[in-house]
């Protein structure tokens, strides 16, 4: 397995490069550049562990104020080489939210190396705004997005831009922009 704190930097890069310098998210550099997101690293290796991993973290993000930390990026570096089975699990997520009593007050958003919108091919460039260098499950506030959405009432217009913005970067460019060695 790879060392947290190189987790950790390529889980930091894809927010900077991506995320953050394509503007793939509107509302990420407010809260990245005030210290609020929680990157927490799960080591586990099954589902058990993972899902008890994340009644921790949605506890806690519950429990924080938001002003300390806004959002948390629960990265999965040991589990779901495949998109498929990271997708099935998203189920088990939501459940966890639901039992916690969490719906409406904290949203599920997910990214995977291999992301893959259903009816589009695995190549499909649309993809690639979803791909991250691990399979993350990112948990929001709702509070945030309230308030995201009313400098953006129409979030599909976000969509449709980052759609052009990674077909104009292609294939080549978006794996260059995320390459390593860069600093």
């Amino acid at each position: 397995m790879n060392d947290i704190s190189q987790i950790e930097n390529r889980v930091r890069r894809w927010l900077e490069k991506a995320v953050i310098g394509l503007n793939l998210c509107p509302f990420a550099k407010s809260v990245y550049v005030k210290d609020q997101v929680r990157i927490a690293i799960c080591q586990a290796q099954d589902r058990h562990a993972l899902t008890t991993q994340l009644y921790e973290e949605l506890r806690w993000l519950a429990n924080t104020p938001a002003q300390q930390t806004d959002t948390t990026l629960l990265v999965v570096p040991c589990m779901f080489e495949q998109f498929s089975d990271f997708n099935d699990y998203l189920d088990i997520a939501e459940a966890v939210l639901d039992e916690l009593e969490l719906v409406g007050e904290i949203q599920l958003a997910s990214f995977h190396p291999f992301y893959q919108f259903a009816n589009t091919e695995p190549d499909d460039l649309s993809n690639y705004t979803n791909r991250a260098p691990y399979p993350i499950l990112h948990l929001l506030r709702e509070d945030s997005l309230d308030k995201a959405a009313e400098q953006y009432p129409d979030a599909s217009v976000i969509f449709q831009r980052n759609v052009a913005v990674v077909q104009e970067l292609g294939v080549d460019g978006w794996h260059r922009l995320l390459r390593d060695d860069q600093e």
